[in-house]
């Protein structure tokens, strides 16, 4: 008891002492730390944006008259209304230190815009954006935890690859008062939780690229039928040209509408001008042959032949370099 009451004489004294330090301690924002283990995503949508995303998140502090665990929101929450929240406890857990701790599992899907120039060799950030609901960071801030972000061992997501996941915390400053005349330009405190999520190059390569440049190379070789046979060396470049078409048309139908172009635009452009170009050179050299210099020709056919392929396998190897860099 004598002691209780020195605790109390001695706060008193340091009240009357120094004011001014007590008062900062006490308007000092109350300090958050936050983590996560994410357990599993599913059903990456390219088309909506949008991922199913199961996370444990876990929240530690030292107030308790907060509960950061019940005010915080998700920020970037696709169909909210299908998003599971389940606490660990009902009431937060005093740790040793003096801390409350909760552990809060949600189940539901994200939403972020996702960038498609470099497709199919696109990296996507797999993103959870959370904020505290009730209070900006003159009063709340958020803190990453010692270990903050963490991958479930089994996690897989089929036609993706994990790179190292991250846990930020970043002010975010909203443009405007929300009505509230006595907002002061309010910044509040998010924590972003991102994942990012690559494509295996090899498999893709093999399964969007081989088609075309199969179909562009079976164009080229129209020019290796003999000239006088030009109904059907240019059937062979029209078959390619209508073959181009349906294959883009089914690839980008499972992706989202976009305002630029993609890398795999860009490939299906370039063979679109290498057929147009292989029907130009035979539709040239059959009137070489109408002349009756069939040897003249199939020199011509195998000059274009040569220069066509190199310049389109070159034109290739650029266009994928520069969208990569």
């Amino acid at each position: 008891m004598h002691r209780g009451l020195l605790a109390a004489l001695g706060t008193a004294i340091c009240c009357l002492l120094f004011p001014a330090a007590v008062a900062a301690q006490d308007s000092r924002p109350a300090e958050v730390r936050v983590g996560a283990l994410v357990n599993d995503i599913q059903q990456l949508d390219l088309k909506s944006h949008s991922y199913n995303v199961d996370l444990y998140m876990w929240f530690k502090w030292k107030d308790p008259d907060i509960d950061p665990s019940r005010s915080f929101e998700f920020m970037n929450a696709f169909e909210l209304w299908g998003h599971i929240l389940t606490y660990e406890t009902e009431e937060p857990e005093k740790l040793p230190d003096g801390s409350l701790y909760q552990v809060v599992r949600n189940q539901g899907k994200f939403n972020a815009k996702l960038p498609l120039g470099r497709y199919p060799f696109d990296t996507q950030d797999l993103v959870v954006a959370i904020e505290n609901t009730t209070a900006d960071n003159s009063e709340v801030v958020f803190v990453p935890d010692r270990r903050p972000i963490a991958l479930s061992d089994d996690l897989t997501l089929p036609g993706w690859k994990f790179e190292e996941p991250s846990l930020e915390v970043v002010g975010n400053r909203y443009a405007t008062d929300f009505g509230d005349p006595s907002a002061d330009d309010p910044v509040y405190s998010r924590v972003v939780i991102s994942v990012p999520v690559v494509r295996p190059r090899g498999p893709y390569a093999v399964k969007l690229f081989l088609p075309m440049l199969l179909v562009a190379l079976t164009a080229a070789l129209a020019l290796s039928v003999h000239p006088r046979y030009v109904e059907g060396r240019i059937g062979i470049g029209i078959t390619a040209l209508l073959t181009l078409v349906a294959l883009q048309i089914t690839t980008n139908s499972s992706l989202p509408e976009v305002d630029y172009l993609l890398l795999l635009d860009k490939l299906y452009i370039l063979s679109y001008a290498f057929v147009v170009l292989t029907l130009a050179v035979i539709v040239r050299n059959s009137w070489v042959d109408a002349t009756g210099d069939v040897a003249k020709a199939s020199g011509a056919d195998r000059r274009g032949l040569a220069i066509l392929t190199g310049c389109y396998f070159t034109a290739a190897g650029l266009i994928t370099v520069l969208s990569l860099t």
